[in-house]
């Protein structure tokens, strides 16, 4: 039997052992593994929630509460991190609406980004985003892409210690400016990296991710799917029968496993706009997670495909 998973947009319809991690169960549910944040020792769930493109719905009522049952099956399913972007067009309003209409606004963990070229209207732009999404404050704000992080960083290393925000960092997506990003990781106290790494995309496991292990500083994925791009490639291809000893039922928890299991990752971040798929990612949390023999068993499958 063929597993499959498509994707859709809104609107358009030395790693971990193979042992199974402790779980807590709520209501017969298995919970997402949790990782320490190593600047704070705070705890988050192994799988969030990316925004980008999924979100971007614009004022329409019927797909604004479409996401909010994506947020609501997030929640359910153990899920706090949200990730978004004032890049990411109605996005942000998008996930406000879904956090009011739940009224889990406490609840979430709000991961967003700052992006502008002007160091000066960072702020206004932080403030604006915190409106949206109608929270207290940020618990994560990151500079977008490295775009003017020698401006923005110094702003929010302020405003984490004049506590309107709880942790900062930087980003960049599909293996850009690497040289750069290592260079910032070295010369400043970074609570969070965000970056992409999956099973085909793997550049950062050279530098990157024993950089950010060496430095304390907690590795958010993106992209774990390529946009939807790898899975796509490989839904028509036989999932291996031993996908089942690390607990994978698909291709989506094959790929999500393999990200979770180095020891550098604290969080992934698919997005999606069906509350099936949610679940999937999430239970991707759960249960056993390939050693290095495993995922090295695991690349050179696909890599076969």
């Amino acid at each position: 039997m063929i597993t499959t998973r498509r994707s859709f947009v809104c609107g358009a319809g030395a790693a971990a052992s193979v042992a199974a991690f402790p779980q807590i169960s709520l209501g017969g549910a298995r919970q997402p593994e949790t990782r320490p944040i190593p600047s704070s020792g705070e705890r988050i769930p192994a799988v969030g929630l990316g925004t980008w493109i999924t979100f971007n719905v614009g004022d329409d009522p019927l797909l604004r509460d479409e996401c909010a049952d994506v947020i609501a099956a997030f929640f359910a399913s153990g899920g706090r991190m949200i990730d978004s972007s004032p890049m990411y067009g109605s996005s942000q309003a998008v996930v406000g609406h879904g956090l009011a209409k739940l009224g889990r606004a406490d609840d979430v963990f709000s991961a967003e980004k700052v992006w502008t070229s002007s160091g000066r209207s960072g702020p206004a732009q932080i403030e604006q985003s915190r409106r949206f999404w109608g929270v207290p404050r940020f618990d994560l704000v990151q500079v977008h892409n490295l775009v003017a992080w020698n401006k923005h960083l110094p702003t929010l290393a302020e405003m984490k210690a004049a506590g309107r925000l709880r942790y900062f960092g930087i980003t960049t997506s599909e293996g850009r400016r690497h040289d750069l990003l290592e260079e910032i990781m070295l010369s400043h106290p970074l609570d969070f990296v965000q970056l992409s790494y999956n099973i085909v995309d793997r550049e950062a496991e050279k530098r990157l991710l024993p950089l950010a292990v060496e430095r304390g500083i907690a590795v958010i994925v993106n992209r774990p799917f390529r946009q939807g791009a790898l899975t796509r490639h490989l839904e028509d291809q036989q999932l291996p029968g031993w996908a089942s000893e690390i607990g994978a039922s698909s291709w989506a928890q094959f790929i999500l496993k393999f990200i979770l299991s180095h020891p550098a990752v604290t969080v992934a971040i698919p997005a999606t706009t069906r509350v099936d798929h949610v679940r999937e990612n999430i239970a991707a949390a759960s249960g056993p997670f390939p050693d290095a023999a495993m995922r090295d068993r695991m690349a050179a499958y696909v890599r076969d495909l």
